[in-house]
């Protein structure tokens, strides 16, 4: 499948069926997502407060705590990340209740595989555009601070300058798109001139953050990589 259509990104799956769990996991696994589950409400809360994702997909009939309970706890810590409810409660009320617990879509249950990946790439594209902290591997780029923080006990942020942060924002607003340098010339730089601008704030940012921070794509240009 073309890079342009898979997912990129950590996913929570909290589900208490094992069978559709494992499903899903292999699943998303092969389109190229992270996957990290969860089997009841409390082990998806305390994972949802203690380590970051890029999309929770949420079953609502949940053990130990129900999922929009689940939901309605995160969103009250401040949580922002998006969440797609699974539920094989589908009518109408239920997925209103759904979406005024804060869920960014619901997705009755039994669904279409394919229906699923689409509406979690929409959910990552509609969050990414409106973010102010971006994934970045492992990392996370805080667009207000200009800086790029690492995990926990990982080390100290490091701090870009406004070009490197537009550039490095350009890629991880869109992860899985390659980017030609004329692309990133009019997005990241569109004040300069000549797109060698563009290779050397590539060079500026691997040297602060390691080079795989950008992955050089032969041929076609620069993508955001793994670090």
């Amino acid at each position: 499948m073309d890079t342009a259509h898979r997912g990129s990104g950590r996913v929570l799956l909290v589900e208490d069926n094992a069978e559709l769990a494992g499903l899903l996991t292999e699943l998303l696994s092969d389109e190229g997502y992270e996957v990290e589950t969860a089997a009841d409400g409390q082990r998806g809360l305390h994972l949802g407060l203690v380590r970051q994702y890029d999309v929770v997909i949420l079953d609502r009939g949940l053990p130990a705590l129900d999922g929009l309970d689940v939901l309605a706890r995160l969103r009250g810590k401040g949580l922002t990340t998006p969440v797609l409810v699974l539920s094989a409660l589908g009518n109408p009320a239920d997925r209103v209740a759904g979406l005024d617990a804060g869920a960014e879509d619901y997705l009755p249950k039994p669904f279409d595989v394919d229906e699923l990946l689409a509406r979690l790439r929409a959910l990552r594209r509609r969050h990414l555009d409106v973010a102010r902290v971006l994934p970045v591997g492992t990392m996370r780029l805080n667009l207000d601070t200009r800086q790029v923080e690492p995990g926990p006990g990982a080390g100290e942020p490091v701090r870009l300058s406004e070009r490197e942060c537009a550039l490095l924002a350009t890629l991880a607003g869109r992860p899985s798109r390659v980017f030609t340098r004329r692309d990133l010339l009019s997005l990241a730089f569109p004040e300069a001139d000549s797109e060698a601008v563009v290779d050397t704030y590539v060079s500026y940012l691997r040297r602060k953050l390691g080079r795989p921070v950008i992955a050089t794509v032969h041929g076609r240009g620069y993508q955001l990589g793994a670090p």
